[in-house]
């Protein structure tokens, strides 16, 4: 599933193809994504210009002057600069056509992902109103974790993935935070020191910054705009690893079940 990094990778691949660029038509294929597609998405694009392409958690955002356009990848879901009109494949399911001949073309295999009007107030929308700090923004910090945490018995992994305490930090990400950090990931969140969220806070940002900058992780489905996919795969500490030597003590990676998500983790370097 594209996390966080997947999802700036893409967004940073787009946005200078539309950025600017007035819209022709939407062509709509399939609309029976993880939600349906709006019937009035192509009255609310069409003629319109995209100002700006942003990213709130997972979600990127189409803004015009009329409103903006939310859009998810879901589990499988990828976007590509086109030429407008090239033959769309099965799962090719919109076409965000613009008026200097090219398209952004949204497919999706599995159909979990979204496209959505958010209207003028997005921030309001119901899948952006209860979201957390960025991880990467100024108002993620370890001072807002530990006051949040405290009294909390949730172990640490599932909060830190908990949207509504922090936007967009995925599966993959908070295993290897939680390593590098050397917190265990049935800690109790609410007894961990904020000498130790210092560290946390820290680790997370340097997990998403490397991740960035390798174009994401592909375990599975991710490709970035250009079809390419992200190579921070290559540099995984523990996650996927269950019975490697872990690249601190040579201890075997141990593999267990957190709310219905695999956790990896080294039992000596992790306390």
């Amino acid at each position: 599933m594209p996390e966080l990094p997947e999802v700036e990778t893409t967004r940073r691949g787009i946005a200078p193809h539309i950025e600017g660029r007035q819209i022709l038509r939407v062509i709509v294929r399939n609309p029976n994504l993880r939600w349906p597609i709006p019937r009035t998405l192509d009255r609310h694009l069409s003629g319109q210009t995209v100002e700006k392409v942003s990213r709130r958690a997972k979600y990127l955002l189409l803004t015009t002057a009329h409103g903006t356009a939310l859009l998810h990848l879901g589990m499988s879901g990828s976007l590509r600069i086109i030429q407008d009109g090239a033959p769309a494949e099965a799962h090719d399911h919109v076409d965000i056509c613009f008026t200097n001949g090219r398209a952004l073309r949204l497919r999706d295999p599995r159909r979990f992902g979204a496209l959505l009007w958010a209207g003028r107030k997005p921030e309001q929308h119901p899948l952006l109103e209860n979201l957390g700090p960025e991880p990467l923004g100024e108002d993620f910090n370890a001072d807002y974790l530990y006051r949040r945490s405290r009294g909390r018995r949730i172990a640490i992994k599932p909060y830190l993935m908990d949207s509504h305490t922090v936007a967009g930090i995925g599966n993959i990400y908070a295993n290897e935070a939680l390593f590098l950090a050397g917190i265990h990931p049935l800690r109790a969140a609410g007894r961990i020191s904020i000498n130790r969220y210092e560290g946390l806070t820290e680790m997370i940002r340097r997990v998403l910054g490397e991740s960035i900058q390798q174009g994401g992780t592909t375990l599975r489905d991710f490709v970035n705009d250009r079809g390419e996919p992200g190579y921070f795969r290559l540099y995984l500490h523990v996650y996927g690893r269950t019975g490697d030597p872990c690249p601190v003590c040579a201890m075997p990676v141990r593999q267990i079940r957190q709310s219905q998500r695999a956790t990896y983790y080294c039992a000596h370097c992790q306390k």
